[in-house]
């Protein structure tokens, strides 16, 4: 909840700064109003009880009563809550809570039509730290409501050993030694390949997880036999929704999509006064 708040109180400061001005030039103090967050189109549902922090933190008695969860599928035209307080708040705290409501949704949504595409392969869709500066534990909590699972959230807790990486530390073999040398045994060594013989030597230097990076469908096929269950297999780049499918069914444990965060289109979700 702290992080919530952050964010929230980041974005009501952004946006509010020395006062609204439009809101106190319209409308009388004590004002009271109702509004309800409305879908304007189909989608999966994320951030609705953040969108309500940005209203509490306005005012803590201002009433929220959600009438839909995270993670549901929502229909065009239904009601995701009621919102009942100071007008003058509600005006204020609208462009926020939509900004996060429908940025979070559009993330689970994204995700979940990848999630519908491999259904049934035994792929899981997983993120990657290509989230908004700032967001990131939204990001990630969007992607869960849509079915996919979380990569690492930062740079502290797990080993990704790519490929600037190998090149600073003098191969894949050695960096993935130096790397178990170092670092707690709680936490698993994953390493980016670009080939067959890169899987191998990663292998030989007992990585956890071997990233495939770039690889053609027949390149996923061989390293997933040439794995054999050893380690996880993660494949990555040139995944889209036309694609994912077939990447899925080459065997891999992981399909990790950049997109989820950095390319979801923002969802419509209107605050409508009744």
């Amino acid at each position: 909840m702290f992080e919530i708040d952050r964010i929230v109180r980041t974005a009501l400061e952004e946006d509010i700064g020395l006062g609204d001005v439009t809101t106190r030039a319209t409308v009388e103090p004590g004002t009271q109003g109702r509004a309800e967050l409305v879908a304007k189109e189909d989608f999966v549902l994320s951030g609705l009880e953040v969108a309500g922090r940005v209203f509490r933190i306005l005012d803590p008695e201002l009433a929220v009563e959600n009438l839909k969860v995270d993670g549901e599928q929502i229909r065009n035209g239904e009601v995701l809550a009621w919102l009942k307080g100071e007008a003058g708040i509600l005006l204020q705290g609208e462009r926020v809570a939509l900004n996060l409501l429908q940025r979070m949704s559009g993330v689970a949504t994204l995700t979940a039509r990848f999630a519908d595409a491999v259904a049934g392969t035994g792929a899981q869709i997983v993120d990657t730290r290509k989230t908004t500066p700032g967001l990131r534990v939204l990001d990630k909590y969007s992607v869960r409501m849509g079915g996919g699972q979380n990569h690492r959230t930062s740079l502290y807790d797990g080993v990704l050993i790519k490929e600037n990486h190998i090149a600073a530390a003098g191969g894949v073999g050695v960096a993935v030694r130096r790397a178990r040398e170092r670092v707690p045994h709680t936490l698993k060594i994953e390493i980016e390949t670009q080939t067959l013989d890169d899987v191998a030597e990663a292998l030989d230097a007992g990585a956890e997880i071997i990233l495939l990076d770039n690889m053609t469908l027949e390149q996923l096929i061989e390293a997933v036999q040439l794995v054999a269950g050893r380690a996880l297999t993660e494949a990555s780049g040139g995944v889209n929704l036309e694609t994912v499918r077939a990447i899925a069914e080459t065997g891999v444990d992981l399909i990790s999509v950049g997109a989820l965060t950095h390319s979801s289109r923002a969802v419509d979700i209107s605050m409508l006064f009744r």
